[in-house]
């Protein structure tokens, strides 16, 4: 059972401000808004939601098929996850195009400040859902805009059921376009702050969003996370990580053990701790594809968190 990731493959560079951000931005003057930051440590790695999403699925034992548009300086990229034993025949590249490239900055509180170049992702819709074999599972993950619309409208017509991601993409779409997406997708996942403004776009509520899928999943942070279906609200409680390094990628690693759980078609709520564990274990290590361990580590793991085995 293969699961298409559709989304993006992109460089981060990665980079650590040894203070806190809110100590040199003066909340009454952001409309005039000029700061820098001396950021001693940086480092690049492999990264983009679709391969963090496809790296961490692998080393749990699933099978991702990563879909996505990259540029003429990908063959370190095609080396680390020829290595890595993950298929890349649903790589296209763009040869007079750059890969996307992300420039991250952290502060000691963990807050992230993000520029994205997007580079061969504006060409994503040159990729079709509707040509890949056998898959059975998907997901919608930030891209170039008319690749998710396109990637959603392929999903539904080919029966595959997905995962809606919006991610950084959510200011490329309409309240109208948010609410086609929901409806095409079986689940929806976002964060707390996503969740937020994509009630305030399309006007649904937590209950409305819901109803119109399986499940509609928000993650909070140290807080867990949240699974609403029409029956009630499952609460997560977080997995709890033995030391936090770098939280750049752990969205990604918490959906990545959220698709194997629902591809083995276990319980809502063992799927999101399993997602909850994924999130705490690539917390502990720097960058997004760093953190090594096998399907059977992971399984000790999420019986000594939460006192049940898979």
């Amino acid at each position: 059972m293969s699961a298409l990731i559709c989304g993006s493959l992109a460089y981060d560079t990665i980079m650590v401000f040894p203070d806190q951000f809110k100590n040199h931005i003066l909340p009454d003057k952001v409309h005039i808004l000029n700061v820098s930051f001396l950021v001693p440590r940086m480092r690049r790695e492999f990264g983009g939601c679709a391969g963090n999403i496809a790296y961490n699925l692998k080393l749990i034992g699933g099978d991702p098929v990563p879909m996505a548009t990259v540029g003429q300086d990908f063959a370190p990229y095609h080396a680390h996850f020829e290595a890595c034993g993950i298929r890349l025949d649903q790589v296209r590249v763009i040869e007079d195009m750059f890969t996307p490239q992300a420039f991250i900055t952290t502060d000691l509180d963990n807050n992230q400040i993000t520029a994205f170049h997007p580079g061969a992702m504006s060409r994503s819709h040159d990729n079709h859902v509707r040509d890949v074999d056998g898959v059975t599972f998907g997901i919608v993950a930030p891209d170039g805009r008319d690749g998710m619309l396109q990637n959603a409208k392929e999903f539904a017509e080919c029966g595959i059921p997905f995962i809606f991601d919006p991610g950084q993409a959510m200011p490329l779409f309409s309240g109208e376009e948010f609410r086609h997406f929901i409806e095409l997708a079986q689940y929806v996942v976002v964060n707390d702050y996503e969740s937020n403004l994509l009630q305030e776009r399309t006007g649904w509520d937590e209950a409305t969003i819901a109803s119109k899928v399986r499940a509609y999943i928000t993650t909070r942070g140290p807080r867990g996370s949240q699974i609403h279906t029409g029956d009630g609200v499952h609460e997560v409680p977080p997995a709890h990580e033995r030391q936090v390094v770098d939280p750049t990628g752990c969205g990604d690693a918490y959906r990545a053990g959220l698709i194997l759980g629902l591809m083995r078609g276990l319980d809502l709520p063992t799927c999101g701790r399993m997602a909850s564990l994924m999130g705490a274990l690539k917390v502990e290590h720097p960058g997004t594809q760093n953190q090594r361990f096998t399907y059977d580590e992971f399984a000790a793991q999420f019986k000594q968190q939460f006192g049940y085995a898979l």
